[in-house]
């Protein structure tokens, strides 16, 4: 059995020992620059205090042709990565100049779609430095079955192995160019907004967009415009060659908080989403019952 495969059907059965913890860097960080070359101000502050931020949001969801009332859950927090294994380092104090520092972006959004559900989850590497990012997953589960998919940045292009219950998807091992991906715009927004290209790029879709219109992986020409506001601003990304656009709304000043997106097909709301809570918070730690009212704070359906 391919070993990559066997790895992900071990982690799904609970069998790895490996808990969720975080530090707050095993040495001082850099922080992004912004526009003008200089270090934004308070990023590690903000960033590098064994925190993570955890937002919920409330979302309007497509699927099946109909509207449904969805939730998603966007936690941010810093990790030191492997820049050889593009995984999380154990002990990052020994891995010298392969510790990678990156901000990682889990994202987690959960709907009914008439008797069951439906969960899916995304998760981007990229490092302070707004390098391209290192790596990606998603995966979506429902009744029906799963399907997961991981970017892997490999010199200077992505290998893309994707695994579907589907037969006209399969199982497939393939390789993209170095492109930009459509989900780390959301992590380069938070680590440096003015570093963001304008104009003319080439994406690759969120792998869910791809996923539920059942279209094959590649890159996409688009053009990404902003929009500048003394409290709010927008991205917006419009494709050349499908019928997809996404605007972001997030917080002009720092730390640029998410505050919203809408995600149009064709002309129509493929999901909408509004900022419900915030929090800043060692979640990892609060596992006990005790722990629980704070999903009260952050308003949390699911």
């Amino acid at each position: 059995m391919d070993r990559f495969f066997l790895s992900f059907i071990l982690a799904l059965l609970g069998f790895s020992s490996v808990r969720c913890t975080y530090s707050s860097g095993s040495a001082p960080i850099p922080a992004p620059l912004t526009g003008s070359g200089i270090p934004s101000s308070g990023f590690n502050d903000y960033w590098y205090r064994g925190k993570a931020e955890i937002c919920t949001y409330q979302v309007e969801q497509e699927r099946y042709g109909e509207m449904r009332p969805a939730e998603q859950v966007n936690i941010f927090v810093t990790e030191d990565f492997s820049g050889k294994k593009e995984v999380k380092l154990d002990d990052p104090g020994k891995a010298e100049s392969d510790r990678v520092p990156v901000l990682k972006l889990n994202v987690v959004r959960r709907f009914h779609t008439g008797i069951y559900d439906y969960n899916l989850m995304a998760s981007v590497f990229t490092p302070v430095n707004a390098t391209p990012s290192l790596k990606a997953t998603y995966s979506v589960f429902d009744w029906c079955g799963q399907v997961f998919t991981q970017f892997n940045l490999d010199k200077n292009e992505y290998r893309i192995r994707s695994f579907s219950y589907f037969e006209t998807e399969g199982d497939q091992d393939m390789r993209l160019g170095n492109m930009m991906l459509e989900d780390e715009i959301l992590t380069r927004l938070r680590i440096n907004p003015a570093g963001l290209p304008a104009g003319k790029v080439n994406l690759i879709p969120s792998a869910f967009y791809l996923r539920f219109r059942h279209q094959p992986f590649r890159s996409h020409p688009a053009v990404l415009s902003a929009e500048a506001g003394e409290k709010e601003s927008r991205i917006r990304i419009g494709y050349e060659d499908i019928p997809r656009t996404l605007v972001i709304t997030y917080e002009t000043a720092f730390p640029n908080r998410i505050l919203g997106w809408e995600e149009m097909d064709n002309g129509k709301i493929l999901s909408k989403g509004t900022l419900k809570s915030s929090l800043m918070t060692d979640y990892w730690r609060q596992h006990d019952n005790a722990s629980a009212g704070l999903r009260d704070s952050l308003k949390l359906m699911f």
